[in-house]
């Protein structure tokens, strides 16, 4: 039986709440009634296989794909029937699956991209640039040219120049080799620390139960366990679907 999403919200008010959520493509419902919570602080994390509905989940949320029924509430606010560019400006930012960095522009004006609805200043960059030093030796370099990590890299500090309450992060790992990976994730509770919220949807399951606090296990589009990392971890369901136990 699916643990109700609220029971391990015991020392953070809830930020993002999602109840009861419907969406999809075109005729196909891919999400059947999702409920999850992220509080204030925490890194959440959703497991699931190829087509259970986990991208499907960060699009839905951050207004690029439909909000069929249901309700998705940031900070107390409901967003689903809100534009993408309004989520954004409302503090939440996402990290797609694969990247998507724009490989003909420079390092630098695809990080200005990511602060598209305000004003930014040179703090900014350099902040960015502190804990990304890479991405500043390469400021002038195309995106395209960098590596898979330094594009992940770009690609993680694009979405934080937002200045997002809320950060999204969908696949983060893909396609890395596993060092570039103990790296990204070294970045992730990095962001944490500093005050990030985090959502992350993440296919290496040990990897992302090892740096959340709390997850959720989709199949085909519905929540089928909720419960904290650590038991997680230790449930035998998990272990042979996910952890290769």
């Amino acid at each position: 039986m699916p643990v109700s999403a609220s029971s391990f919200i015991t020392h953070h008010s809830s930020l993002l709440q999602v109840s009861d959520l419907h969406a999809g493509y075109g005729p196909i419902d891919v999400l059947k009634g999702i409920t999850l919570e992220v509080g204030e602080g925490e890194i959440v994390t959703v497991l699931g296989a190829n087509g259970a509905g986990k991208s499907t989940t960060l699009m839905t949320i951050c207004g690029v794909n439909h909000c069929r029924s249901g309700r998705i509430s940031f900070a107390g606010q409901p967003i689903h029937n809100h534009a993408p560019h309004d989520i954004v400006a409302l503090g939440i930012s996402q990290v797609p699956e694969g990247r998507r960095i724009f490989p003909r522009l420079t390092v630098r004006e695809n990080l200005e991209m990511g602060a598209f609805h305000r004003q930014i200043n040179g703090e900014e960059l350099e902040r960015v640039f502190g804990q990304f030093p890479i991405l500043k030796e390469r400021q002038n370099q195309l995106g395209g040219t960098l590596s898979g990590g330094e594009q992940q890299m770009l690609a993680i500090s694009r979405a934080l120049m937002a200045r997002p309450k809320l950060l999204l992060l969908d696949e983060p790992s893909l396609g890395l080799a596993p060092l570039i990976v103990a790296r990204i994730f070294d970045i992730i509770r990095q962001i944490n620390s500093q005050g990030v919220t985090i959502l992350l949807v993440e296919q290496n399951a040990n990897m992302a139960l090892h740096v959340a606090h709390r997850g959720y296990v989709l199949e085909t589009g519905r929540i089928v366990l909720a419960d904290t990392a650590k038991n997680l971890m230790n449930n035998e369901q998990v272990k042979k679907s996910y952890l290769g136990g």
